[in-house]
């Protein structure tokens, strides 16, 4: 797809593949080199000399005349040779600002005019901040959109008017969803590192955000590498796209002729010291060192610090506030290396980047590229330094063909090695730790944490701590535990109030209560029907239950069968701490709760055992007359033998009864119901049960 040089001063434009192809022999000099002379308003060409920058790049210098009339674009040149400010000036130039004669013609003021996508977070704030940088004076209202980030912020400045949105695809699909954010009058859209959204897995919810935007609107497409379902998209969604490759005819090779090369074969354990004594080499200014895994990043970061180096990690697992104070503190110079995954290897542009270290081995060429591209940026150069472990010789293999580096087999290297010394000029006699006297940066600690409001920090402070004006006694926490069943966290023991015993009566009328106590008697019931039926049948039994001699027991619902005795039942009072106050509502209200949940339950005859429900009583209109016999004690078995419920032998305790099978289900019925309300069985038996035989 390369031209050859053309001989005339006109460009020369081949069609190949069906799309316009211009390159950078075909470019006509310019009398000067100056932003002016392109068309562009004085006001942008005013913000960037300020900024430092006077005249554009070769891909900046071929994409402005084309882009300022409005036609679509494919933009392809190596990395960090200028793309951003390539289809940034041509956006914020045909964009209306409030002010301006075309703003008040729009259809809609205030929605946004132009739409930027771009794969990964760190991608979106660096191009933001410089179409920042380009509109300074001319004030143009962008937006950055991305994820990690709360909602209500971004969905306010949406409903107060934006002009250009820069941002992710998942988060700007998310507002679109939501009916926040209108791409109906999006006139300009640009797709930033098309091939890297395509390894992602981005392109189909870019393709629906292309879809609610303008089909009269302008197209711009920029990458480094341009795969073929990239291009199937462009001509999908372009029309007659104009495919700009910005080649220096000095530099023909696929890195930059800047960036300085070397691979070593190192061994994984001799990495750490191998990288400690390069970042010590001679004019070493900032450096990136870039791994595969998350862990790998985080665990090379803490041993570099551990070694005197002012060192900071970002990867996937951070929180969005941790990843934009690692690159705040490494722009701001608090710390010179910074560990990375592949995540930043798209949206890190900083200054003063000497050294790029690939600490394992990228996974294909483009990676390659990518990681590399971070050094040697804005006509700089730079050190590139990749370690290739021995697993990794099959993969190298294929990039140093793939990209033609000609490294062939990477020498085997140590951090004694004598060529690892001279070929990064690290001074003789330098060991695996910085000295004291050098470590002078402020680290990551002097850097703030910026609070963005991240997704999900509301809700977890809320889940431990509840809201702070919800009144002391009916926060979730001091009852005990949620609707969900989960315990409830331990509040401190100054704060937490021992339960009170209830000693009101079933028929008595419960006194007036405070608005607090009012309130915790709901969530009370409400979590007291979460328990199960055993556990409620022990609370109720165990209350009021005789022994089988006739002597009540001192066991409560802690000490019920199958009740842990060291695990404290928050429903049970403290019997450690003396009771000197009034029972309030809430206690009250949880002892009637008791013991109707456990009459239900016995009606119901579900608690284990087998229980028969308890018939309703006969009215004593209709009742049968009462038997003049005496009514037998039905607490004990009259089907054992004499010596039934006697000592046994040698001891003290009364013999076990024995329980006959021809016990009747309604002897059983009565005698709970005669312990739960703590009357005489027998009485609660009534007429309903037969009447065992004599004797």
């Amino acid at each position: 797809m390369t031209d050859a040089p053309s001989t005339t001063t006109t460009p020369e434009h081949d069609l190949v593949d069906g799309l316009e192809t211009v390159t950078s022999e075909d470019v006509v000099e310019k009398p000067a080199d100056s932003f002016s002379n392109y068309g562009v308003d004085q006001r942008i060409v005013d913000s960037l000399t300020g900024a430092g920058i006077t005249s554009p790049f070769p891909i900046q210098a071929m994409t402005l005349p084309v882009a300022l009339t409005g036609h679509d674009i494919i933009g392809q040149a190596k990395t960090g040779t200028g793309k951003t400010l390539g289809f940034g000036v041509p956006l914020l130039q045909r964009t209306a600002i409030p002010g301006d004669p075309a703003y008040d013609a729009l259809a809609a003021p205030g929605k946004p005019q132009a739409l930027v996508i771009v794969p990964t977070r760190e991608l979106a704030t660096q191009v933001a901040g410089d179409l920042q940088t380009a509109s300074r004076i001319r004030k143009t209202r962008i937006l950055t959109v991305y994820g990690g980030r709360a909602y209500e912020p971004q969905i306010d400045a949406l409903t107060k008017g934006v002009d250009v949105v820069v941002g992710t695809p998942g988060r700007l699909l998310d507002l679109a969803q939501q009916r926040h954010l209108d791409l109906s009058n999006v006139k300009c859209v640009v797709l930033d590192e098309a091939d890297e959204m395509l390894d992602l897995g981005f392109l189909p919810d870019v393709e629906r955000l292309i879809a609610q935007t303008d089909p009269g609107r302008q197209t711009m497409l920029f990458s480094a590498t341009m795969p073929g379902p990239v291009v199937a998209m462009a001509r999908s969604y372009m029309r007659q796209p104009t495919h700009i490759r910005a080649i220096d005819p000095s530099d023909d090779g696929a890195t930059v002729a800047a960036v300085t090369q070397f691979a070593y074969r190192a061994h994984a354990l001799d990495k750490v010291e191998v990288l400690a004594r390069m970042l010590q080499a001679e004019g070493r200014g900032l450096t990136i060192v870039f791994s595969r895994t998350k862990r790998t990043a985080a665990s090379v970061a803490e041993q570099l610090a551990e070694r005197g180096f002012a060192s900071a990690s970002i990867h996937g697992d951070l929180g969005q506030g941790a990843r934009e104070q690692a690159l705040r503190a490494f722009r701001h110079g608090k710390v010179d290396v910074l560990v990375a995954t592949d995540v930043a290897a798209r949206g890190i542009d900083v200054e003063d980047v000497t050294h790029v270290v690939n600490y394992q081995c990228p996974e294909d060429e483009k990676t390659y590229l990518h990681r590399i591209g971070r050094t040697a940026r804005a006509g700089n150069t730079g050190t590139a330094v990749t370690f290739v472990d021995w697993d990794d010789l099959p993969r190298w293999s294929l990039i140093d063909k793939a990209l033609g580096l000609g490294f062939g087999e990477p020498v085997e290297t140590y951090s004694t090695s004598p060529h690892l010394f001279e070929d990064l000029h690290i001074p003789a006699g330098t060991t695996g730790r910085l000295p004291r006297a050098q470590r002078t940066r402020a680290g990551l600690e002097a850097e703030a944490v910026e609070d963005l409001g991240e997704v999900g920090a509301a809700k977890n402070r809320r889940s431990r701590g509840g809201s702070s004006d919800r009144p002391a006694g009916s926060s979730r926490g001091a009852s005990g535990g949620g609707a969900s069943g989960r315990p409830a966290r331990e509040e401190p023991a100054a704060t937490q109030e021992p339960a009170q015993e209830s000693t009101q009566e079933p028929g008595q009328q419960p006194a007036q209560q405070s608005g607090e106590d009012r309130e915790a008697p709901r969530r009370s019931r409400q979590r007291r029907r979460t328990r199960s039926v055993d556990e409620a049948h022990a609370t109720a039994g165990g209350a009021n239950s005789t022994t089988a001699n006739g002597t009540p027991s001192d066991r409560t619902a802690t000490d019920s069968p199958g009740t842990d005795r060291t695990t404290p039942d928050r429903s049970t009072p403290d019997r450690s701490t003396p009771d000197r106050s009034t029972p309030d509502r809430a206690t009250q209200d949880r002892a009637t709760q008791d013991r109707a949940t456990t009459s239900r339950t016995l009606a119901s005859g579900s608690l284990a055992g087998g229980y028969a429900p308890v018939e309703p009583r006969t009215p004593s209109a209709t009742r049968p007359a009462r038997s003049t016999e005496t009514a037998p004690d039905h607490t004990a078995d009259t089907t054992s033998d004499a010596t039934d419920g006697a000592p046994e032998e040698g001891t003290d305790r009364p013999r076990r009864r024995r329980r006959s099978r021809s016990r009747s289900a309604g002897t059983g019925a009565a005698d709970g119901a005669g312990a739960l309300e703590g009357t005489d069985a027998s009485v609660g038996a009534g007429d309903d049960a037969p009447a065992p035989a004599a004797g």
